[in-house]
C-alpha cells in the first residue's frame, strides 16, 4: 500500500490493516503525521466479518476524504482486498473498483483461492480488465492458507492470465514462511510492483489457523525480527512501491504505533555507508 520508492528518495506507504480501526480520513491524517506519503485503504472485506469502510463514487464521504487527504499531501496507493475464489464475479466489484479510481488509487490487491486453476487465471484477467478500464493495476498476494501459497504460485497465475497490469505483492511474512528466496525473487524482480514490509521471529507455522493468527496478530515492524528485509528490497526492480503492514495489537495509541513503523522502515533500509 504505497507509492512508487526510488532507490534515491523512499516515498513509503502504510497498509490500512496497521490501524484498520481507523476509518480513511482519520488514517490519512495519522499516516501523513508519521511522515507516509501514501496509504492503503480496505473498502471491501478480506474474509467474513472483516472491517471494511465504503466511499461511494459522489458520496461526501468519497468527497471529504479526498479533500483531507489532499490537504494532508497523502496518496491512496492501493485498495484491498479481493479474494479470488471459486465464486468470484469481476464485474460484481465494479462499484468498488470505481470508486478507488475516484480516490486515486493506482493498484487493486487480490489473493487467489481457488483449485481450478484455469477458473483462477481467467478471474483473475477479467478483474485486470475492469481495473484497466478504470485506469489501475491488480496485484496477487501469496498466502500459505490460500491455494496461491507461495511466491512461485503468484508469478504462475499471472504469467497464466497474461495481463498487462497483473502484477505480484511481496509480503515479508508470505514471502518468507512459505519458502521463497531471494534468488527467486531476482529472478522474477519484473513481475513484482509491491513489496510490504513486516517482520517475524521464531519457526514458520505449520497449520492453516496458526499461519493466520501470525499474519493477523504476530507481526513485528520492520527490524524487530529475523527476516533479511533489505535483501529483499534490494532484490527488487526500482519501479516497485514499498509499504509497510504490522497490525496494531493492544492498547497502543495508533498515531505512536505509524510512527514507529515509519521509523523503523528507514532504519531497516538505510544504505549501509
Amino acid at each position: 500500500m504505497t507509492v512508487a520508492a526510488s532507490r534515491q528518495r523512499l516515498e513509503l506507504g502504510v497498509a490500512h490493516f496497521s490501524s484498520i480501526a481507523l476509518p480513511p480520513k482519520e488514517f490519512a491524517v495519522v499516516a501523513a503525521r508519521a511522515g507516509f506519503a501514501s496509504i492503503g485503504l480496505r473498502l471491501h472485506p478480506a474474509f467474513p466479518g472483516a472491517p471494511f469502510y465504503e466511499l461511494p463514487v459522489g458520496s461526501h464521504s468519497a468527497q471529504e476524504f479526498k479533500t483531507i487527504a489532499d490537504g494532508e499531501g497523502v496518496k491512496v496507493f492501493d485498495i484491498e482486498f479481493f479474494v479470488i475464489d471459486e465464486s468470484f464475479v469481476a464485474a460484481s466489484h465494479e462499484a468498488i473498483v470505481a470508486a478507488a479510481a475516484n480516490i486515486g488509487a493506482r493498484r487493486l490487491s487480490v489473493c487467489g483461492d481457488d483449485r481450478d486453476g484455469g477458473r483462477l487465471a481467467a478471474n483473475l484477467s477479467e478483474f485486470c480488465a475492469l481495473a484497466a478500464r478504470y485506469g489501475m493495476s491488480v496485484d496477487i498476494e501469496n498466502m500459505g492458507w490460500r491455494t496461491v501459497r507461495t511466491f512461485r504460485d503468484s508469478v504462475a497465475v499471472v504469467n497464466s492470465c497474461g495481463a498487462e497490469n497483473a502484477g505480484v505483492l511481496v509480503d515479508g511474512i508470505h514471502f518468507f514462511r512459505n519458502g521463497a528466496s531471494i534468488d527467486e525473487l531476482r529472478v522474477n524482480a519484473g513481475k513484482v510492483k509491491h513489496v510490504q514490509l513486516c517482520d517475524v521471529r521464531g519457526p514458520a507455522p505449520k497449520t492453516s489457523d496458526a499461519m493466520i493468527a501470525e499474519a493477523r496478530s504476530g507481526r513485528l515492524a520492520p527490524g524487530e525480527g529475523e527476516l533479511p528485509l533489505k535483501d529483499l528490497w534490494a532484490a527488487t526492480e526500482s519501479g516497485a512501491a514499498i509499504s509497510v503492514e504490522v497490525p496494531l495489537v493492544g492498547p497502543v495509541d495508533p498515531d505512536r504505533h505509524l510512527k514507529h513503523l515509519h521509523d523503523c522502515v528507514l532504519g531497516v533500509l538505510k544504505p549501509d555507508h
